[in-house]
C-alpha cells in the first residue's frame, strides 16, 4: 500500500520512508510511525511522518503494516 492517503497511516505501523537526503536516490529506510506530520489528506510524494528510531522523518512510499 502507498503511502499518499493520510487514512491509511496509523501511529505504530511499519512503513518505508525516503528521507530528504535520499530523495534523488531512491533509498528507503524502514521503521515505526511515532507521528504524522502532514496534515492534509492525500500529498503526492508521500505522507510526512517521524520514525519511532532516531526521530528520522521522511515521506512514506510503502505501508508493511499495522500495528
Amino acid at each position: 500500500m502507498n503511502g499518499q492517503n493520510r487514512d491509511n497511516i496509523k501511529i505504530g505501523a511499519e512503513v518505508d520512508i525516503v528521507l530528504k537526503k535520499d530523495q534523488r536516490t531512491g533509498t528507503l529506510t524502514r521503521g515505526h510511525v511515532k507521528r504524522i506530520l502532514t496534515n492534509s489528506k492525500f500529498h503526492p510524494h508521500g505522507i510526512k511522518v517521524m520514525l519511532v528510531e532516531n526521530d528520522m522523518v521522511g515521506r512514506v512510499q510503502n505501508i508493511i503494516g499495522h500495528c
